[in-house]
């Protein structure tokens, strides 16, 4: 088949274009950086000519609430109407699970209303949510640090590493289009502040992370349901301490 991954470039989406070549199939890395841009439609038609699969995996530059909701409602708008045209018979897009249970982050809601406007269409389309990334982590950590202390919340989080993630993508796209939502999630739940914890520990990190109900997690409070996929989500195999060996050797 051919393929065009949109937002080819990044994290997920350089692992997605390396797996589906392995499988035999002809993908088009699709960024800005390759002249393909779903915000301006610069580029899009001739990606998408001829193409029976496009998978979405491109995010914003910017998380403020305002520009986000810009960002997936314009390049959602954009790239279904040019699949539409192009007669793309699968829209695969990657979304967070319980986007529509966190309305107070901006970021949610502007991943809920990307969801909406697949469904509206009348592409056949899979949207896979997933859990927070192991390597984002870091991130985490950062967006809550004060000085030399980390304030997180100690409620669950369940989260996975991006391979886990793009093992689950890799299979979504060559498979029949679902019509619906299916969630990926890491095989072990932790509590977020223990989990930061270890991962500053692991990497020789000197801040202290201290326990907080109320810290905010990128604009929201969370509880125990927040971070972790519902009833029977699709697991991936690769547990934390995998994961940070793997960091280690990649080092």
């Amino acid at each position: 088949m051919k393929i065009v991954v949109i937002g080819g470039s990044g994290l997920i989406g350089k692992k997605l274009v390396n797996n589906l070549r392995q499988l035999g199939h002809e993908v088009v890395a699709a960024s800005p950086r390759s002249g393909v841009n779903a915000i301006t439609g610069e580029g899009l038609a001739a990606a998408l000519a001829g193409a029976q699969v496009v998978v979405d995996v491109a995010n914003s530059p910017s998380f403020e609430d305002k520009a986000v909701l810009e960002f997936f409602e314009t390049s959602g708008r954009n790239l279904l109407a040019a699949e539409a045209t192009a007669g793309v018979g699968h829209h695969v897009a990657l979304s967070v699970v319980n986007a529509d249970r966190l309305p107070d982050s901006g970021y949610m809601r502007a991943k809920v209303a990307q969801e909406k406007l697949i469904k509206d269409s009348k592409i056949p389309y899979t949207i896979l949510r997933a859990t927070q990334f192991f390597e984002f982590l870091s991130g985490i950590a950062q967006s809550n640090t004060d000085g030399q202390t980390v304030h997180l919340s100690p409620a669950l989080v369940q989260a996975i590493a991006s391979d886990d993630v793009v093992a689950a993508l890799t299979d979504l796209t060559v498979g029949a289009p679902l019509n619906g939502t299916i969630e990926v999630a890491g095989p072990e739940k932790f509590r977020l502040d223990e989990l930061v914890r270890r991962f500053l520990i692991a990497n020789n990190d000197t801040r202290k992370v201290i326990t907080d109900i109320h810290a905010r997690y990128f604009g929201i409070e969370l509880n125990d349901h927040s971070l972790t996929a519902s009833d029977n989500p699709r697991v991936g195999s690769t547990n934390f301490d995998q994961w940070l060996d793997r960091q280690d050797k990649a080092a």
